[in-house]
């Protein structure tokens, strides 16, 4: 004979079971239609511009930057190799806009800070290379143009014929964020052997 007690267990184990079986169902829905989903997330589109930029220049001569400067953009290691350059970056836009992908951008606009890191030399003291870029990701190797004023051309009126309306006011003002530039000094510091 079945007494209450087990009837009344069965039936609150029942409910148990199928609260996980719905809920196991649904999550595995929710897997299915991420899985299935072509558009990236915004967040993870910028994310990995800002790793592929940060990949060219950290891999790119620094002359390739367009930087003029009086002392010298590469430096050796004690080996003779080349010193690594470790670079921080900031993405202000792209385009097309409307890219959902990493294959679809073509321009990038943007800031970059990198710094040659020679063994044991501390970033106060490093060669660095900064300022806004628009990198082109529609050539192979990509693209690499700084802004820089000259003889006859202010920094700020290059700036603004070379940016779009939507990045030139971004341009004048950000750099890199707090957590960014933490970012980037420790991961200079880790090359430089620091």
């Amino acid at each position: 004979m079945i007494s209450r007690t087990s009837i009344a267990g069965w039936y609150r184990n029942r409910f148990v079971w199928v609260a996980v079986i719905l809920l196991a169902v649904s999550g595995t829905a929710v897997v299915l239609a991420n899985a299935g989903g072509s558009e990236a997330d915004p967040v993870d589109l910028k994310a990995q511009i800002t790793a592929r930029m940060r990949t060219v220049l950290e891999q790119s001569d620094p002359t390739a930057h367009q930087h003029h400067e009086h002392h010298p953009a590469t430096s050796h290691t004690p080996e003779g190799g080349k010193a690594p350059v470790v670079c921080g970056v900031h993405v202000y836009g792209f385009e097309p806009a409307n890219a959902t992908v990493l294959a679809e951008v073509k321009t990038v606009y943007g800031f970059h800070l990198c710094g040659v890191a020679e063994q044991k030399r501390p970033w106060d003291w490093a060669v660095k290379l900064a300022g806004p870029l628009i990198m082109d990701l529609s050539t192979d190797p990509p693209g690499i143009q700084v802004v820089e004023a000259t003889a006859e051309v202010r920094f700020i009126d290059r700036l603004r014929e070379m940016f779009p309306d939507p990045y030139e006011e971004q341009a004048t003002k950000e750099a890199l964020s707090e957590s960014e530039m933490a970012d980037l000094r420790r991961r200079y510091d880790a090359a430089a052997g620091l």
